[in-house]
Parts: C-alpha cells; structure tokens; sequence
C-alpha cells in the first residue's frame, strides 16, 4: 500500500481589514508552489486576499485551512460574522471567540493557529498579528515578517527576523520545512528567477 505522505502546514497572518493584495498573492502562490497547506484566521483582509491566490494557483497538494472564531463568547456553536472567506477549503470551527488586543488570551484561536503551523509568515497587520507573532516567539515557531516597507511591521517583536523580497521568504520556508524538491526548474513563483524580476519591479506596500 502506498505511503500518504501529508503536506506541511504553514500560516499566513496578517491585517484583517486591509488585503495587502501584491504581498497576498505572491504568498500565496508560493505556498502552492511548495506544495503545503496554507492556514489562516479564515476571514477578511490578509486571509481572504492569500486565500484567494493560493487557491487559484496550481497546486499539486496542500489545501486551504480556516481556524474560525466563533460569535461571541455567549453564542460559541456559531462562527463569526463574515467566517469563513469563500476560499477556505477546510473551515475548523472553534469556541473561541476573542482575537485583536486579545489575541493572546485563552480564549482566542490564535493559540490554534500557531500551534498548528510548522513555520509562519506575518504579513502587515494590526494587533491580533502582533499578538500570533508574538505567541510564535513564545512557542518556538519559525516566523517572519514580511514586507518592503519595513515601518508596516516596525511594532512587531524586535525577536522576529524581517523580509523585505519573496526571495527571503522562500529561502526561510526551505530552511525550515522539509520540502520535496523535484529536479529541474519549478515554474511560477517559486522560480528564483522569477521572483527576482518581480521582487525588483514591484514597488513597496503602501501603509493603509
């Protein structure tokens, strides 16, 4: 009998209102490149925009796993409002309903979605990001931030190493995951010199 081998999973974190859609999409992309699964809070902003590319993009495994809060802490069979994006493949639904400046709490799924992932990449965003980097830290989880404007991730932990191309953040995901490497040149952006035309060529997020 075949062995199933199971695909890795990393996460992506990131704004919850804002899409960053360039950085969004060329995480994305790279995740079905590599061939592992993409974790996100399921919602708006960040989660929607990596989502969407991720899903898009050829992929031979790995699927799209949404770790959804629920309503509110006196309504916890219902998922919060706007959960899951429509490109959440596997919606994981939790009892769990505080998030943002309370993203550390026991009762946010921030803890799940950290714990869950191999490494992490962090996307701008706001508190609730702050906080997953930050639980990252604490639990010894392969994270990094990744933007080309450096003053979009200035407030998350001085302990996490920062990205300012793709280049890097693929190079972070190949040393620490365990990646099948077929031979010969992958196509999309997983390409070294494809990402090296479109790092050089694009400009830098704007702050919103």
């Amino acid at each position: 009998m075949p062995r199933i081998v199971a695909a890795q999973t990393v996460g992506v974190m990131g704004s919850g209102t804002d899409e960053y859609p360039v950085l969004a999409q060329e995480v994305g992309e790279l995740l079905a490149s590599l061939g592992v699964n993409l974790l996100t809070g399921g919602g708006r902003g960040v989660m929607t925009s990596v989502s969407r590319a991720f899903t898009a993009a050829p992929r031979a495994k790995g699927i799209c796993i949404g770790i959804l809060p629920c309503e509110s802490l006196e309504d916890r069979a219902a998922p919060k409002d706007g959960y899951p994006n429509a490109f959440v493949e596997l919606a994981i639904h939790t009892h769990l309903p505080l998030s943002g400046p309370m993203g550390k709490h026991d009762l946010s799924r921030n803890h799940i979605n950290v714990l869950t992932c191999a490494a992490i990449v962090a996307l701008p965003g706001g508190e609730g990001t702050a906080s997953e980097v930050s639980l990252a830290l604490e639990y010894g989880k392969p994270v990094i931030a990744y933007s080309p404007n450096p003053r979009l991730t200035a407030h998350y932990p001085d302990g996490v190493p920062r990205a300012s191309t793709l280049i890097d953040v693929k190079a972070f995901l190949e040393r620490h995951l365990a990646l099948d490497r077929p031979a010969g040149p992958r196509s999309g952006p997983a390409n070294s010199a494809a990402l090296s035309r479109r790092t050089a060529t694009r400009p830098g997020e704007g702050g919103r």
